[in-house]
């Protein structure tokens, strides 16, 4: 039987490697020093993430796929597992293109991210096809701002740099601020290390996808609509 010690020392080692990936995986130095567009939304951060992914496609061909995000939607493009065990209301992410779905985003668009009423993201800027920034301060546990006075003010920046190789990389930098101390803390200590496998997961993806280059087909999918047919 492992000793205590060493069981406990292997865990504390693995939380902290987690820590370290829900921040930078994937990101270089560079890409992590640098400011981005929506930065200054959430002044003095407590929470700070930067992953990053070189997709094989210039991005115009990326950016379609980031207009169709969103709950019953394009979905997150999250591996199916993480679709299934952590948002078993949405439908599964989308593996192709839906012209249905397809948005000309603008400042003050919404993005659903739950059931109406609930979580949703606001475009905050937009330069297509290289930036968009979505802001939320809807994102809190529903009744703890009420019961708590728990709040949340978030941004997630995408920036596609295209390389003068035809490929593009994506930079994702989501900021976060909250109150009080304890969920600070508590969303450091469980969203970050989660980050670890969505961040990365919604990256690799996104990735997949595109290169994977489907044909674009509708999907039957429409926001909010209880009767409308989701399919793959």
């Amino acid at each position: 039987m492992p000793h205590p010690g060493a069981v406990l020392l292997t865990a504390t080692a693995g939380y902290a490697l987690l820590q370290v990936l829900g921040r930078h995986s994937g990101s270089t130095a560079f890409e992590r020093r640098s400011v981005l567009p929506g930065d200054a939304v959430v002044p003095s951060p407590q929470m700070v993430t930067d992953h990053a992914i070189t997709i094989d496609a210039p991005a115009q061909q990326v950016w379609p796929w980031l207009t169709q995000m969103g709950w019953h939607l394009g979905g997150y493009y999250s591996p199916a597992w993480v679709d299934r065990l952590l948002f078993p209301q949405n439908w599964p992410s989308l593996e192709h293109l839906d012209p249905a779905l397809l948005r000309h985003l603008e400042v003050g668009d919404q993005i659903p991210d739950g059931e109406p009423g609930t979580a949703t993201y606001l475009v905050h800027e937009v330069d297509a096809p290289h930036v968009l920034v979505l802001a939320s301060t809807t994102h809190v546990p529903p009744g703890w701002d009420a019961k708590y006075g728990a709040t949340l003010s978030w941004t997630w920046c995408f920036v596609l740099t295209d390389q003068s190789d035809g490929r593009c990389r994506l930079h994702l930098r989501v900021r976060g601020r909250l109150s009080p101390w304890w969920f600070t803390l508590l969303y450091s200590a469980a969203v970050v290390p989660a980050d670890a496998v969505m961040a990365t997961g919604m990256l690799r993806g996104l990735k997949r996808r595109v290169e994977a280059d489907p044909a674009p087909r509708v999907s039957g999918r429409h926001p909010y609509d209880a009767h409308a047919v989701p399919a793959a």
